[in-house]
């Protein structure tokens, strides 16, 4: 028998249908810790007590926290106001607790109370039942499709690929009413209940909520957000004891640990239901969160300064089919007129209290995600998360069975569940890589983000927050992910951005094999940032590819798969181009941005083409950083994005010549060089393009392009320097080029997947060729560069450069 049976085996109390007021006195009020409270108070003129007893009779008036509790309250306190400088200590000797008989009109009470000059507040305090709805309302569903990624769910799979992302390290402390610690898919947490008695009653409840949390990955049952958990344990209340419970839950925790708070109040006061403009007077039958009690808000505020995220349930309004529907907390008003949760950015209320804790309400299961009916809503909700159809351990009504599933656990109980898993996967994986966790108010900010969580169904005209997503969360704000990327030019830093997008130095084409490849090519090698490694194959013989490989992400990148095609020299490289050479697999690309070197990629003699000159492409990725699919490159938008903004795929369209002249081909002029290429068309259908020159050639060289007569009659209005002609034999045209500078030529209409092959004639005056000289050919489409050509000729010699 574990100690938690023990403890629950003591004679369970009833719990009490009644309510209690609580009161908060002002700072002027101080009464001794003596029996005659209320004489003290009718003594000082503090209130009329024998007025409000003869009103009220048999009224029991005690305080709320007793002098040690008050004691070591006021020890945290000010721990709390050296820990943060925005909390303000509350003042615990303030609140008392009124107890009546079942026959006392409460709401009359506290509204006597208000009267007074001396109590700053009064409320009826009325703790409601477990936060779910009764789980034979909803269909069952046989998986936990909320652990999913979005918009289905949160994701926590791939949290789960990361040190930390399981929870590992994290502390949990739930407050419910009671639990089925032994539960086979439970126990071997040693979970241990720290205060308060575990109550048979809702033993399903809790065991669903921790089955929800970090049921553990055993083969049995299901598996939990953060299933790897350092510590969990419990605190239960009874009834008017969720103050005592907090506080014992706050003394258990540190800096980083989260309390979930699965208790709902019942609410006295006003709200404007949906749809209506009157207010609806409130009488006890709308559940909310527990922040509409001051006495406990202040512990969690007092909880949040310490540095403990609080998750809470925002409560499950009047329940399914009851009217009003649910709880607006921006227009929900305290029987004293405090309009508590309106935290509308614009205008909050003056009457504004914020216990730092992150509130969560429900929503379907089915993305799109809408609120469910009966959840509430408005500008303080921070996440909201499935309320229906939740597969978890426990909830079956089976109180105590240890083996006992639900598919149908639901309500804010099992969205708040969901959220706090999310909280402690993202303190895990911020402790593992970071070494710090994330205060109360920083780790809010980042769950409820609408930048990282999946918004709800634009057809959601309520205010629920988002649903954590720890994919984006992860990626954004912890950058845990690995970020593979091939540089598009020496400079590239693996950000967008409209440099060359064709001039990689990182796929290196060399002759022979390399027996060191990461010491030829990468750190330290003094090759780091060379583009001119080598473009030309050799024919006749194996050639070898080799891939550079940065990582800038959080994490080393395993298994990392880089695979490299050919394509003719084009301006513009589309898939249908492409032709693969081979793959090769990186075991590990460390994080840091270290040059990695991929093991050689053989280009078989069988599989190169003719003599000449190829452009390359490159793929890199890994499973946690996927590479595009060539398939994906056929569509225009995508080919688009990635050309500017996918840093997985990187261009080499750069071919180094030398400046001697061909003299075997007649249709060459004298002393030229000539250099052939394609123009292509868009894959996908005709498009207007613009082809540009920009040259970067010494003093009396001279450049001509030759085109087919198809497009030169196209062009040759277009053309801004003249100098035309064209060879009708061989049905070409024949434009000079700017030798210092920019041509270009005016929009043309590409026919789909058409190729034009034209041809670049350079000449170089003999009495400059040691020096180093460029030309680029660039295909543009709406003014943006998609594809270059560069051809660089003269310079050092070609030996051992491939």
């Amino acid at each position: 028998m574990d100690k938690s049976t023990r403890t629950s085996d003591k004679k369970t109390p009833a719990l009490r249908a009644r309510p209690t007021v609580v009161i908060r006195f002002g700072a002027d009020v101080h009464l001794s810790d003596r029996s005659d409270l209320g004489e003290q108070i009718q003594k000082l003129g503090i209130g009329p007590w024998k007025k409000l007893i003869k009103e009220f009779p048999e009224l029991r008036l005690s305080r709320v926290f007793p002098a040690k509790t008050r004691g070591e309250l006021t020890a945290l306190v000010r721990r709390a106001m050296d820990m943060d400088p925005t909390y303000i200590g509350a003042d615990f000797d303030a609140f008392f607790r009124l107890e009546g008989p079942p026959e006392t009109d409460f709401p009359a009470l506290v509204a006597a109370l208000l009267r007074w000059h001396s109590v700053v507040e009064a409320y009826i305090e009325h703790p409601g039942p477990d936060p779910a709805v009764n789980a034979a309302n909803d269909p069952r569903f046989p998986s936990q499709i909320y652990l999913d990624p979005a918009p289905d769910g949160i994701d926590a799979e791939y949290a789960w690929n990361f040190a930390g992302g399981d929870g590992a390290g994290q502390n949990i402390i739930d407050l419910e009413r009671g639990w089925t610690l032994s539960h086979e898919d439970l126990a071997a947490h040693g979970i241990t209940l720290l205060h308060g008695t575990n109550l048979p009653a809702s033993r399903g409840h809790g065991a669903a909520v921790l089955g929800v949390v970090c049921a553990l990955d055993n083969a049995l049952g299901g598996v939990g957000v953060v299933p790897n958990l350092a510590s969990v344990r419990v605190v239960s209340y009874e009834d008017s004891t969720i103050g005592d419970a907090i506080l014992a839950a706050i003394g258990a925790l540190r800096f980083g640990d989260l309390l979930l708070v699965e208790a709902q109040v019942k609410l006295y006061g006003s709200h404007v239901p949906i749809g209506q403009t009157a207010r609806v007077q409130l009488n006890g039958s709308i559940l909310g969160p527990i922040d509409a009690y001051d006495g406990e808000r202040e512990l969690i505020r007092l909880a949040t300064a310490l540095g403990i995220v609080v998750v809470e349930v925002a409560g499950n309004g009047s329940g399914t089919g009851m009217s009003p529907p649910a709880l607006s907390l921006d227009t929900y008003q305290t029987q004293s007129g405090h309009f508590v949760f309106d935290r509308n950015p614009a205008a909050p209320s003056p009457d504004l209290r914020d216990s730092g804790a992150i509130i969560v309400t429900a929503a379907t299961s089915a993305a799109p995600h809408t609120r469910l009916n009966y959840a509430a809503h408005g500008w303080r909700i921070d996440c909201y998360a499935w309320g229906e159809n939740i597969d978890t351990s426990g909830f079956d009504g089976a109180a105590g069975s240890v083996s006992a599933y639900s598919t149908a656990f639901c309500g804010t109980s099992g969205a708040a569940a969901i959220v706090a898993g999310a909280a402690l996967a993202v303190q895990g994986r911020a402790q593992a890589q970071l070494g710090f966790r994330f205060s109360p108010r920083q780790l809010r900010a980042i769950l409820s983000n609408p930048a990282t969580g999946t918004a709800p169904s634009a057809t959601e005209t309520t205010r629920i927050g988002v649903m954590p997503n720890l994919r984006a969360i992860f990626n954004t704000v912890l950058n845990a992910a690995p970020d593979l990327y091939l540089r598009d030019f020496v400079g590239d830093v693996g950000d967008p951005h409209a440099g060359a997008i064709s001039a990689s130095p990182d796929i290196i084409l060399r002759p022979t094999a390399e027996v060191d490849p990461q010491a030829t090519f990468g750190p330290g090698s003094g090759t780091e940032n060379d583009p001119d490694l080598g473009t030309k194959a050799e024919i006749g013989q194996d050639n070898f590819v080799y891939v550079r490989v940065l990582n800038r992400g959080g994490s080393a990148a395993t298994n990392v798969q880089t695979t490299v095609y050919w394509s003719p020299v084009s301006t513009l490289v589309t898939p249908d181009l492409w032709t693969k050479i081979g793959t090769a697999t990186l075991p590990s690309v460390p994080m840091g941005n270290q040059l990695t070197v991929s093991p050689g990629i053989v280009w078989h003699q069988a599989d190169i083409p003719a003599a000449g000159h190829y452009c390359f492409v490159g793929l890199i990725g890994n499973a946690l950083d996927p590479a595009p699919d060539p398939t994906d490159f056929m569509n225009w938008d995508n080919f688009e994005r990635f050309i500017r903004e996918n840093n997985n795929v990187t261009w080499r369209n750069f071919n180094v010549e030398d400046s001697l002249p061909d003299t075997e081909d007649d249709t060459v002029p004298s002393g030229f060089k000539s250099l052939n290429f394609i123009v292509p068309g868009a894959p996908d259908r005709a498009r207007y393009m613009s082809l540009e020159f920009i040259s970067s050639l010494p003093d009396g060289a001279k450049a001509m392009v030759e085109v087919p007569q198809g497009l030169y009659e196209r062009l040759n209005i277009r053309h801004q320097l003249g100098g035309l002609s064209l060879d009708l034999k061989r049905r070409v045209g024949l434009i000079r080029i700017n030798p210092q500078g920019r041509t270009r030529f005016g929009k043309v209409l590409l026919p789909a997947k058409s190729r034009h092959a034209l041809r670049l004639l350079v000449f170089i005056p003999e009495k400059n060729r040691s020096g180093v000289y460029q030309i680029a050919a660039r295909q543009l489409w709406e003014g943006a560069e998609m594809g270059r050509v560069t051809w660089q000729f003269g310079g050092k010699p070609r030996e051992n450069r491939g």
